[in-house]
């Protein structure tokens, strides 16, 4: 009975949003009842079924809840996913040898009775693997800010369909804290300190069953010291509702849970149970004296879930459009003030912004300008460069050509020379073998005058006698 009541104050909370609707709707019809007087119905009217309707509408259309899994690689997140909504989930095995953080997103759509829940589980793969995690968290903000920005384009569209659209903002991140050491790394408080603002943070130990009841009962209370002395604010179950106020107070004191995750069936006696089967003994996953998964999955699901959907939407997601529509320039009345128009805001926005465009456009003409004169005196610089190298190579050239036409004349010269020495010396030699070819001829001839000498003799001796 408990539990039925507290499905049915659920449903009236209404779901993407129409849980405010709904409430301010009430808040309306009772501000108006102090307002005005009641009346007495004569009869059965038929508006008592509203609810019904309500729930009967929101059953048929379906639900979405979309988890956050940030933790170590190998700490179990997929794993506790499985366990807790008692089906395996296929996911890519993480390696821890990343380069970055990346965030792997995977949708199912699962059915329990007649109600269809569409769930969407974001792990982060890589983080708290490398070196250097001092940056570790921007990616899963970033990825937040993303699914925010994606539901205000929605609703911010001239035709837009948030009836049947599809939630992608996270309504609750499980941080998982590695179980071993005796408190939180810093790389886990600067994590949860930036996506406190964000999203619903629960934190959990992972593999809570490697480490003895009295460590984890130390874990757990240095952990909860470290989140209270740095200002890291979880998210707490709400006690405003008197149907679970007193389960939510109980549970609050629970933080941060300790779960174990296993999808294998183990035989307890004359039982199957899911568990962990060791050496020592089994760890039953569903044993509230072993873990507290039955206790994040009583408070995740069965009972807090439609709440978290609602701060997601009523508180973070909030946050971040009213911070989005200030950078556009809307703003609220003040209770002071006359009540502004759209109109107005809108064209003073666009004459802001066409004002802020005009001088970053000035600016860079302006910044055009002064690079171009810059390029100018750098090309007038090689120009001017170029221009020397090139005189010095032109006299380089004509000092070159100077000394090759002097060597030329002087070749010419010494060419002229040694053709003159030729032809002398040809000369010689025809004049040479010209006289050794007469001098036989002179020798043959004095050597005839000489036999023909003595009859010359006789003749002239004779002639002188006479």
């Amino acid at each position: 009975m408990m539990r039925q009541k507290l499905v049915l104050t659920h449903c009236f909370k209404g779901l993407f949003g129409f849980s405010s609707v709904i409430c301010i709707f009430f808040l309306n019809v009772s501000r108006q009842n102090e307002e005005q007087r009641s009346l007495e119905l004569s009869g059965h009217v038929g508006f008592d079924s509203l609810p019904c309707q309500l729930v009967n509408k929101l059953v048929a259309r379906g639900f979405c809840f979309n988890i956050l899994c940030v933790g170590e690689t190998g700490i179990g997140k997929s794993t506790l996913m499985s366990t807790l909504f008692g089906r395996t989930f296929e996911n890519e095995e993480a390696s821890h040898y990343e380069e970055e953080v990346r965030l792997r997103s995977q949708t199912y759509d699962l059915q329990e009775n007649t109600v269809k829940l569409k769930l969407t589980i974001v792990h982060t793969a890589g983080f708290g693997d490398q070196i250097n995690n001092e940056e570790s968290y921007k990616p899963i903000l970033d990825h937040i800010d993303a699914q925010f920005e994606k539901y205000l384009e929605e609703e911010l569209k001239i035709k837009r369909s948030l009836f049947n659209y599809d939630d992608p903002r996270i309504h609750v991140c499980l941080y998982f804290i590695s179980p071993n050491g005796h408190s939180l790394k810093a790389l886990d408080l600067i994590t949860m300190k930036k996506l406190e603002s964000k999203v619903n943070l629960i934190p959990v130990i992972g593999k809570a069953d490697i480490i003895s009841k009295n460590d984890l009962k130390n874990l757990k209370r240095n952990i909860m010291n470290e989140l209270l002395s740095y200002g890291v604010q979880i998210y707490q179950f709400p006690t405003e509702d008197e149907d679970v106020a007193e389960i939510n107070s109980s549970i609050n004191n629970c933080f941060p849970f300790a779960v174990v995750g296993s999808t294998d069936d183990v035989k307890i006696g004359n039982r199957m149970v899911k568990g962990r089967m060791y050496p020592w003994g089994a760890v039953q996953v569903e044993n509230e004296d072993h873990c507290d998964l039955v206790k994040l999955r009583e408070m995740l699901l069965r009972v807090n879930m439609e709440d978290l959907r609602e701060q997601t939407h009523s508180r973070h997601y909030e946050l971040f459009r009213r911070c989005k529509l200030e950078e556009m320039g809307f703003k609220d009345t003040d209770p002071d003030s006359q009540s502004f128009s759209l109109q107005e805001t809108y064209e003073a926005k666009r004459k802001e912004l066409i004002r802020e465009l005009q001088h970053k456009e000035e600016s860079m003409r302006q910044m055009f300008v002064n690079k171009v004169k810059e390029t100018e005196a750098e090309l007038k610089e090689k120009e001017k460069e170029l221009q020397e190298r090139f005189e010095q190579l032109k006299r380089l050239h004509h000092e070159e050509k100077k000394s090759l036409e002097e060597k030329r004349r002087e070749l010419e010269e010494e060419m002229n020379a040694f053709n003159r020495r030729k032809v002398a010396a040809d000369t010689l030699m025809g004049q040479a073998l010209q006289g050794c070819s007469q001098q036989p001829l002179k020798k043959d001839k004095d050597k005839k005058n000489f036999f023909s000498l003595p009859s010359a003799c006789s003749l002239t001796s004779g002639r002188n006698l006479n």
